[in-house]
């Protein structure tokens, strides 16, 4: 928590009215999660007053604690009412289900996107990696369809359709005509799981003929593995059910920096949340001050450039990144010793270095419902 001491001292404009264009500000939902998603939420908060970014919170104490179906109703209309909204990982472990995967679900947020790309500040065995990972986030094992059809023999199902797999095969190569890039990889399991792994691939090239520009191959998903730890730099753009694309993911992350450093954003036809790139809610560090803030403030610097708010964007991006490599704080899990009270109070300080002091110009857009194919960051 910020103090108004800490605050009185190094960010005297924080005390000062926003900038707005026409006296409106946006709506985020804010979904603290659990671990230590609560204190980077007021990290966020902090990060957002010093870059005099036109946004209000309607804070949803969302948690595995807090797992009514009152509080979790509350989170969906929130989101549903503000089209957008940033957000903690909940944990499953007080729950019979998984209220991260109920809000992808109930909101049809069918795509889950991070960006991996390497960057000197933080030193990694392979360098130029520049990865999209596009996770479709509605099916597959993750259809919560399970049960136990005698004792002791639990059967699961995972569930592929042919609408979803054309669906995110378009939006994988629609991310990559929009962002100039020149391959796209559909990774599977079909040479096992034939029918299933097999309709997801043979909509993915029903798609991939539709963009004769843009390459595409296929890849087994252990071989990606390999593959990805061996030479990453193979892989542009990369499109898969929704298992696969949570260990893809996690991979790519830890290539590049690691769960605290990379952002994450779902997309659906109305609604996007902003998280960070791996779905860890970091229990285990909870309360230690030891938790790196980069990931969550990368993913709301990119619900700003969602909005509109680009210089907004790129000055909190900046700030974090400088703080690294000219201060040379980072927290444990990049390789140095700051705490997390250091590292956010450094970039608070570079924000207020970057930000005018009548705030940056813009003018307020309606929300943008549904992902437009912007760069991915």
């Amino acid at each position: 928590m910020y103090t108004g001491a800490i605050y009185m001292d190094s960010f005297k404009l924080l005390s000062t009215n926003w900038r707005t264009a026409y006296g409106g500000k946006y709506t985020v939902t804010l979904i603290h999660g659990d671990g230590v998603g609560p204190e980077l939420m007021q990290h966020v908060k902090a990060a957002i007053r010093c870059v005099r970014a036109p946004i209000d919170f309607e804070d949803i104490p969302l948690s595995s604690n807090v797992a009514n179906d009152e509080m979790f109703e509350r989170a969906v209309t929130a989101v549903k009412r503000n089209g957008i909204a940033l957000k903690g990982n909940i944990s499953s472990q007080n729950t019979t289900r998984s209220l991260n995967v109920l809000l992808r679900t109930r909101l049809n947020l069918y795509a889950n996107v991070i960006r991996c790309k390497t960057n000197p500040v933080v030193p990694t065995r392979h360098s130029d990696i520049d990865i999209i990972v596009i996770r479709e986030n509605t099916e597959g094992e993750y259809s919560s369809l399970e049960h136990e059809s005698v004792p002791g023999v639990v059967e699961s199902l995972k569930i592929i359709t042919r609408a979803k797999s054309l669906k995110i095969a378009r939006f994988a190569f629609e991310v990559a005509k929009h962002d100039g890039r020149k391959k796209v990889t559909a990774v599977h399991k079909a040479n096992i799981m034939k029918l299933s792994d097999g309709l997801f691939i043979e909509c993915c090239r029903e798609v991939a003929a539709e963009y004769p520009d843009i390459k595409f191959d296929t890849m087994i998903v252990d071989n990606t593995c390999m593959q990805l730890v061996n030479r990453p730099t193979q892989f542009d753009v990369m499109v898969m059910p929704n298992l696969y694309g949570n260990i893809v993911a996690n991979v790519c992350a830890g290539l590049v920096g690691g769960s605290g450093f990379v952002a994450g954003s779902n997309y659906g036809d109305h609604y996007a949340i902003f998280e960070q790139g791996t779905r860890n809610t970091g229990m285990g560090i909870a309360g230690k001050n030891i938790a790196n803030p980069s990931g969550m403030l990368f993913a709301a610097a990119n619900m700003l450039k969602y909005l509109g708010l680009k210089e907004h964007c790129s000055a909190i991006k900046n700030a974090v990144l400088t703080t690294i490599e000219k201060h040379k704080l980072k927290t444990p899990d990049i390789g140095g010793t700051a705490t997390t009270t250091e590292f956010i109070e450094c970039v608070l300080k570079e924000i207020v270095q970057m930000t005018p002091p009548t705030g940056f110009d813009y003018q307020m857009h309606r929300p943008t419902h549904g992902f437009q194919y912007r760069d991915i960051d």
